[in-house]
């Protein structure tokens, strides 16, 4: 019975970086210029737990890995949101040269994170006999992603 803790823990990640994500968007004031990302560090060890655990499904567990997994993407959608509205709310304090420098940092990101939909799409369908292929590509692609999130973070924070 392998898959109940698996489902366990991934129900746990699901809420846990959706809970995370929830308090990282919200603001302490009514103005939007406050809108926090999460910290490096937090992403970091989210993107790692869920790599770890996704390791750990066989083509038997698809259901419970393809939910997990899309939780994390629900999740990134809702951090590169926040981070572009910092960028926007932002914007006019920002000189030229760093308006370039994230907007091109915002561009690759967005562009890391369709490759990692076109991964889990291929995850979502794989064959029981690619499933490992897929978990790997969809794997790499997901720390593509968090490099490219955790860039952008820098470049913004660096630039205001």
């Amino acid at each position: 019975m392998k898959s109940i803790p698996n489902m366990s823990f991934a129900l746990f990640l699901a809420l846990f970086m959706l809970t995370a994500m929830s308090q990282a968007a919200t603001t302490d004031d009514a103005t939007t210029s406050d809108v926090q990302t999460p910290p490096a560090e937090a992403v970091k060890q989210n993107t790692q737990d869920l790599l770890k655990s996704l390791k750990a499904y066989g083509a038997d567990q698809r259901e419970e890995a393809v939910e997990a997994t899309k939780a994390a993407l629900d999740a990134a959608d809702k951090r590169i949101d926040a981070l572009q509205t910092r960028l926007d709310d932002n914007w006019d304090s920002m000189s030229e040269a760093a308006r370039e420098k994230a907007q091109a940092s915002m561009k690759a990101l967005r562009k890391q994170r369709t490759q990692v939909a076109e991964w889990y799409g291929s995850l979502k369908t794989s064959s029981d006999s690619a499933w490992d292929e897929m978990k790997e590509g969809f794997s790499q692609a997901y720390q593509a992603l968090a490099e490219a999130w955790d860039d952008a973070v820098k470049t913004f924070d660096s630039e205001k």
